[in-house]
């Protein structure tokens, strides 16, 4: 075990709660043809119908990207019959919109929602915390080098770890709003998903500070 003689380790942490600054939705759509690149999002019919809602909704055209198209056949060959599924990620820059965002989405016959991944001023926060935890080691380490008798020299050693909590969110609105438009109770969209936007970053530093003699 490493030994640091003539030190005093200090222990702090600094906790802060950040909001999301905007979301990227990840949805699947079930197309009934096949049809690769940027000309899905035109020429795929259930692809291009979820497009067009969106950019009427006010969603840019350049926030909506096409991620991937996977075929789907039952024959095990590629036929002109053949079906394919289209994953597209869409980029929410008003988080209040995302209520109507969502049901946008699920009012797709063909369309599922995936997960949201919500996005964070990380770097930000995570200067701030460390700034702040920084702060309260050398005011802690003060007061303990008062009460010893001795003298702060300087560093010796610095480990700081960083924690955040974050979670995606599972899609089970699309079935949920579908059983409840079914039963005619749409007057809200009823999400069935926790839309939390906010998560907790957990700064923790521990510090070897050298010191004079005891």
């Amino acid at each position: 075990m490493e030994t640091k003689p003539d030190t005093i380790k200090i222990s702090t942490s600094h906790k802060e709660e950040i909001s999301a600054t905007h979301a990227d939705l990840y949805v699947t759509v079930k197309g009934a043809s096949v049809v690769s690149g940027n000309e899905a999002m035109k020429k795929a019919r259930e692809v291009s119908q979820l497009v067009d809602e969106l950019t009427r909704f006010g969603i840019s055209a350049e926030n909506i990207h096409l991620q991937g198209v996977r075929v789907e056949t039952s024959s095990g060959a590629l036929l002109k019959s053949s079906s394919a599924s289209y994953r597209l990620r869409v980029r929410c820059e008003a988080l209040d919109q995302i209520a109507e965002l969502l049901d946008i989405i699920t009012s797709q016959k063909n369309a599922a929602l995936e997960r949201i991944d919500w996005k964070y001023p990380d770097e930000e926060a995570n200067e701030r915390g460390l700034e702040a935890a920084l702060a309260k080691a050398k005011v802690k380490a003060e007061k303990v080098a008062a009460s010893l008798g001795v003298k702060l020299l300087g560093v010796y050693d610095l480990i700081e770890n960083i924690m955040d909590q974050e979670m995606s969110m599972p899609a089970y609105f699309a079935q949920t709003a579908a059983k409840t438009r079914g039963a005619g109770l749409m007057a809200e969209p009823n999400l069935g998903m926790d839309v939390q936007h906010s998560k907790m970053i957990h700064v923790n530093v521990e510090i070897w500070y050298r010191v004079s003699a005891f």
